[in-house]
């Protein structure tokens, strides 16, 4: 690389992260605001480790940007293996935390492999598919990259942690921008709406739905060729009937109590402000009390008088929405909009599939983060427990997050050079 990459840099993302960063500290300083509170740059203080992260991370960008691409694509299975042995690696060292052995604790800092391993996977991913050249037709390849994703995933859900796990699917948007049958999409859909379905009504009576959506399709598609196989359409019926009266076996044998009684309150099956809904119901209020223009910054009753729990991590919107109103968190929804969209922008120029994939897998990332985060903080999904990107206090986070755009920085970087 030159000494001219300063001018071939993403300066608009670079900008977008910043402000995501400072807007976190701002919040997260009014989420532990005291008397007593410490300076920004105090390290005691949580919003002081969240600030000198930031720094670190800074300090180590040029050495990331100075790097050549094809170092991070030769050595993606090697880190994605250390990515693996470290998630291992926890239950034997791991710490455990709020029922979760997801840490190790080195030094008074806690460290979290999952944030990790999504960069790896998305590493060996965006390497496999640009080795097949994106043409998925072939099953072995397919499952190959399926099993590269799914084994990070399932050692995540033993620790156990579903909301990380959970992120990973995000890697299934990449698969079908590089070519994945869309059936697969609609399966997938499919299974999460028979999932839901079947919880609220029985698997009996989303069977009898099931027979008649598949016996409509069925029908019409006849009627625009008459050769249609029945054969798929049995497969379908038969996979979804399969499901459906699985799903009770499912949700109380696989899930966790608490996971199984946050569904219940999403769902409406259960009314509980008190127990496990108490935090999207303190969430709900503090974000509705905010109003049209906020209560103003450190004047949030609801965030001041601590009745959000995890406020400063997963439920940092309750406070965006309490002190800065529906302008304040309208800005942030449009700060992530502009800031997703301009990586999928920028991704679609590049001429090397490996950073094309790359790219896309981290737009995907930030995407399923940013919809789960807001969408648990307005009781819109159940509570998982996943932080949102570069605003949540977290050092594991905003270490991943920011590493993950310093490569998207230097490959999209390079593609200009190129």
């Amino acid at each position: 690389m030159n000494d001219k990459l300063i001018f071939r840099l993403d300066w608009m993302s670079i900008l977008l992260y910043i402000t995501l960063v400072a807007f976190g500290m701002v919040n997260i300083y009014s989420t532990r605001f005291s008397e007593s509170s410490l300076a920004f740059w105090e390290l005691g203080s949580p919003v002081g480790k969240q600030f000198w992260i930031f720094i670190l991370c800074l300090i180590i960008l040029p050495a990331i940007l100075y790097i050549k691409s094809n170092f991070f694509e030769h050595l993606s299975y090697i880190f994605y293996g250390l990515s693996i042995i470290s998630l291992i690696g926890l239950f034997l060292f791991g710490q455990t935390i709020s029922g979760a052995t997801s840490w190790y604790l080195i030094g008074g800092f806690s460290l979290q492999p999952s944030e990790f391993a999504k960069i790896t996977t998305a590493m060996v991913v965006a390497l496999n598919l640009s080795s097949i050249q994106t043409d998925m037709k072939k099953k072995r390849d397919l499952f190959k990259i399926l099993f590269l994703i799914a084994l990070p995933m399932f050692l995540i859900i033993l620790q156990p942690d579903a909301g990380s796990a959970l992120v990973f699917m995000g890697m299934f948007f990449v698969l079908i921008r590089e070519g994945l049958d869309l059936r697969f999409l609609y399966l997938f859909l499919g299974l999460i709406l028979i999932f839901i379905f079947t919880l609220l009504y029985g698997p009996f009576f989303v069977s009898i739905a099931g027979l008649i959506l598949i016996l409509f399709f069925y029908l019409f598609t006849k009627r625009i060729a008459s050769k249609t196989k029945k054969l798929p359409f049995l497969l379908s019926f038969g996979i979804c009937l399969f499901f459906s009266y699985s799903v009770n076996f499912i949700f109380n044998s696989v899930f966790e109590e608490r996971h199984r009684d946050r569904f219940n309150v999403i769902l409406g099956l259960e009314t509980d402000t008190r127990g496990i809904g108490y935090n999207i119901n303190q969430s709900k209020i503090a974000i509705g009390s905010g109003g049209f223009l906020g209560k103003g910054f450190l004047n949030g009753t609801q965030t001041k008088g601590d009745f959000v729990p995890e406020q400063d991590t997963d439920y940092i919107f309750s406070t965006i929405g309490e002190e800065w109103g529906f302008i304040g968190s309208s800005l942030l929804v449009i700060l992530f909009t502009l800031f997703i969209l301009r990586i999928l922008y920028r991704a679609e120029k590049h001429t090397s599939i490996y950073s094309r994939v790359f790219s896309h897998a981290f737009a995907s990332i930030i995407f399923i983060h940013f919809f789960i985060n807001i969408g648990m903080t307005l009781g819109l999904v159940p509570t998982v427990g996943i932080p949102l990107p570069f605003v949540s206090n977290g050092g594991s986070s905003l270490m991943a997050f920011s590493f993950m755009l310093f490569l998207y920085l230097n490959f999209d970087a390079n593609r200009l050079n190129g």
